[in-house]
C-alpha cells in the first residue's frame, strides 16, 4: 500500500460490519503474509492516523509537512498490524495509537527540518541568551535578547517557537549500559497498594470484557472519548459521523456498558452464594 494514502478520500471508504473485520483480522492472523488482507486492515484503521496527525502537528513547527506526518503514520500503522497479537488482550486500537504515535515521533526526532541558516541563527540566539543570563543572574527577556543580537523581538520569539526538541519516555537518561529510561524516573504520586492495585486490574479486566461485547461503532467511540480524551465533535469528524449521532452512540454504549457489569457483578454474587 502506497504511504501518501489520500485523508480526504477517507469518507469513501466502506467500513466492514464487526463480524467483517473479526473474519478479515482471523484471515491475516492466519496467513501474515497476505498483503491484501493487511491492506484491507490498513484502510480500515486509517482514521486513527488522522487523529495522530491531528493532534501532534500543533506541536511541531511549521516546517514539518502533513504529508510527510501522515507517511510516518502509515508506517506506524502497518508495523502495529504486523506486530499485533490479540492474545495479549490489548485492543488492536490502543495499540496502534501508540505505535503511530511513536513512529511519527522517532521520525521527527531522527531528522532536522529547519534549514542551515535558521540552525545557526538560533545557534546565536541560545548563546546570546546563555551570556545574558550569566551577565544578569536571570533569564533575560526576549527584548533583550533581541537587542544582544541585532533582531527584533518577535523575530527572536519565532526562531526559538521553532527549535522544537522532541524527547521520548522511553530514551535513556545516559549513554552507559546501566542507563535507565525516562519513564523508569517518573515518579508516580498516585501509586495504590498492592490491595488496591489488585481490585483495580480486576476492575479493568471486567471493563475490558465489557467493551469487546459492544457493536463496532460504540467500542471505538468510548476508547476515543475516555482514552483518547476525544470530544464528542473530534469523534464525529474522525469517524464521519455527525455529532449528534456520536452523542446518541455514547449513550446508548454507556447503557449497555451499565448492563453487562450489573449482570456480570450479579452472575458472580450468585456464584459466590452457592459456593
Amino acid at each position: 500500500m502506497s504511504q501518501d494514502f489520500d485523508f480526504t478520500s477517507y469518507n469513501n471508504i466502506k467500513r466492514l460490519s464487526e463480524d467483517e473485520l473479526t473474519a478479515l483480522w482471523g484471515k491475516y492472523l492466519n496467513n501474515r503474509s497476505d498483503k491484501n488482507s493487511r491492506d484491507a486492515l490498513i484502510v480500515q484503521y486509517i482514521y486513527l492516523i488522522r487523529y495522530v496527525v491531528g493532534r501532534v502537528k500543533v506541536t511541531l513547527p511549521s516546517t514539518i509537512s502533513l504529508e510527510d506526518i501522515a507517511g510516518y503514520g502509515v508506517e506506524g500503522l502497518i508495523n502495529a498490524i504486523e506486530r499485533y497479537t490479540p492474545q495479549k488482550n490489548t485492543r488492536f486500537e490502543t495499540y496502534a495509537l501508540i505505535r503511530i504515535r511513536g513512529a511519527i515521533l522517532d521520525k521527527i526526532r531522527s531528522q532536522d527540518f529547519l534549514p542551515r541558516s535558521v540552525r545557526q541563527k538560533i545557534k546565536i540566539i541560545k548563546e546570546a541568551q546563555e551570556y545574558l543570563k550569566q551577565k544578569l543572574g536571570r533569564t533575560p527577556t526576549s527584548k533583550e535578547i533581541a537587542e544582544q543580537t541585532d533582531m527584533d523581538p518577535e523575530k527572536v520569539n519565532q526562531l526559538l517557537s521553532e527549535d522544537v526538541v522532541i524527547t521520548s519516555i522511553y530514551d535513556k537518561k545516559g549513554s552507559t549500559e546501566d542507563s535507565v529510561e525516562i519513564i523508569d524516573t517518573i515518579q508516580d504520586t498516585h501509586k495504590l497498594n498492592p490491595q488496591e492495585n489488585a481490585e483495580e486490574k480486576n476492575i479493568k479486566q471486567e471493563l475490558e470484557r465489557a467493551l469487546q461485547r459492544l457493536p463496532e461503532r460504540e467500542r471505538i467511540i468510548m476508547v476515543l472519548y475516555y482514552q483518547e480524551n476525544m470530544t464528542l465533535k473530534e469523534i464525529g469528524e474522525t469517524i464521519s459521523m455527525s455529532e449528534s449521532r456520536v452523542c446518541q452512540l455514547h449513550a446508548q454504549g454507556i447503557m449497555k456498558l451499565k448492563n453487562i457489569l450489573s449482570e456480570s457483578r450479579s452472575r458472580r454474587m450468585k456464584q459466590s452464594i452457592v459456593a
